[in-house]
């Protein structure tokens, strides 16, 4: 594993370092306008338009030309797996979180599902200092959820940790939960958000059962969808929704797969006020089940990519508000795994690193302006887990920037970053790039090229 050494001198952190980044289409807040940025150490210090004074140029130690792409705030990714600890053959996080900064994404909050499972405050903070040596974006980590740890989850500080993870869809060991009396005491004590993976298991074994019946140990993996079903999903996510409106928990669903679905959440009131929101992931934007005879295992994901009117469905919703974040639900497996059969290939795949060109790209195929991108993927997510000064970019806040730009470029075996080592986007070619990416004010990467490893922050939050 590589592994790498927190800076400790101030000298390193450069924290009076005062940087000027100019020649910028500014993203955020809904306006796209011309101007320029200015930090000093890991602060912004000016949002402006035009063209800087003869005096902020003098002021500046380092100054970036954005030669006119798009400077937005760093993307917020609410869902990712980076294996570490216990599954790092796959990925950890030091590499993981390399080619999310690679990607634009400065910000990450990692699921419990590890070996050991995170279901104690001692594994979760094993957690955070492992990420306080070796992870180039900020960081928070989940809690998981298992039917004897609500003794734990209730000794969590909301300031410091994004959530709670519970899995309603089995496949992952202790965490899985299924009993209603445990769910309820749960989502009655949760002192923060609950984030769900929402399939019901029963149907979903019920479904399998019957394709084991029709193929046997050869189950085809585009039939990945007709087993992990539409019915599932939607009876999974009204009945946690029904229980949250009972309980008042403030809930969370991931990764929505369907259009049935998408009717069960509301775009009539500010997030703020929301106490039921949702997710949409890249590959259920991106792909559909026409997608399997091309792609097979590559897109095997839980929950399962489903069909065109699927897809497009949840687009309407990612367009109109009911679906208020996107995120990537980044999960690597070796190639190996992945062509596995299909009840020993592993689900899930590596998307951090292509995500936002992803975005981009469906947001001018979809006619949507590049502020709703930075609204998905960044201040949303800020807004609904009330990260502390993240996501916008304003004057106080930290400065986690990505410069994109609009040119062309083909994903390949050799400028894949993920540990993996493939995508699901390999051989397509993106009309948008990430040209650069700072993270707390430093520039870790532009051009393909990283600067000398800085570790980033653990996020906090305003509750």
């Amino acid at each position: 594993m590589i592994r790498a050494q927190k800076p400790t001198s101030t000298t390193q952190l450069d924290t009076q370092l005062k940087t000027l980044v100019h020649n910028v289409q500014i993203v955020n807040e809904g306006q796209i306008f011309y101007g320029y940025l200015t930090v000093q150490g890991s602060v912004i210090e000016t949002v402006a338009p035009g063209e800087p004074s003869k005096e902020v140029v003098a002021w500046a130690d380092a100054r970036f030309d954005g030669r006119r792409g798009y400077l937005m705030p760093g993307c917020i990714d609410d869902q990712v797996h980076f294996r570490e600890p216990g599954l790092t053959h796959k990925g950890d996080l030091f590499s993981e979180s390399r080619a999310a900064v690679a990607g634009g994404i400065t910000s990450f909050m990692e699921m419990p599902n590890t070996q050991p499972p995170a279901l104690t405050l001692e594994l979760l903070e094993q957690k955070y200092q492992r990420a306080s040596e070796v992870s180039w974006a900020n960081y928070s980590f989940y809690m998981g959820t298992s039917h004897d740890n609500l003794d734990e989850i209730v000794r969590c500080d909301p300031r410091k940790i994004c959530g709670l993870k519970i899995f309603l869809g089995a496949s992952t060991g202790d965490l899985y939960v299924d009993d209603l009396e445990t769910l309820e005491r749960v989502f009655r004590a949760a002192p923060f958000l609950i984030a769900l993976h929402c399939e019901k298991e029963p149907r979903i074994r019920q479904n399998l059962q019957t394709y084991l019946d029709r193929f046997g140990e050869a189950i085809p993996v585009h039939m990945h969808p007709a087993i992990r079903d539409a019915e599932a999903c939607y009876r999974s996510s009204s009945e946690a929704i029904e229980l949250a409106e009972k309980t008042g928990a403030r809930i969370h669903i991931l990764h929505i797969s369907t259009a049935r679905e998408c009717a069960l959440f509301r775009n009539d009131l500010p997030l703020e006020e929301k106490k039921i929101t949702a997710e949409a992931c890249i590959h259920h934007l991106w792909f559909s089940d026409m997608d399997y005879d091309r792609l097979g295992a590559f897109i095997k994901w839980n929950p399962a990519i489903k069909t065109r009117e699927d897809r497009d469905e949840i687009r309407r919703a990612v367009t109109d508000g009911r679906i208020d974040v996107v995120a990537t639900d980044h999960a690597p497996h070796t190639r190996e795994e992945k062509k596995l059969p299909y009840r020993r290939c592993p689900s899930g795949g590596p998307l951090v690193q292509h995500a936002l060109p992803a975005m981009m790209d469906l947001a001018e195929d979809l006619g949507w302006s590049p502020t709703h991108v930075a609204d998905l993927m960044s201040h949303r997510v800020a807004r609904l887990f009330q990260v502390e000064k993240r996501g916008f970019l304003r004057p106080g806040y930290f400065a986690d920037l990505v410069l994109v730009e609009r040119r062309s470029w083909t994903v390949s075996r050799e400028n894949i970053l993920y540990k993996c080592g493939w995508s699901p986007f390999e051989g397509h070619t993106f009309r948008h790039r990430v040209r650069a990416t700072f993270v707390n004010g430093y520039k870790m990467y532009e051009e393909g090229q990283f600067a000398e490893f800085r570790p980033g922050e653990r996020l906090l939050f305003l509750r």
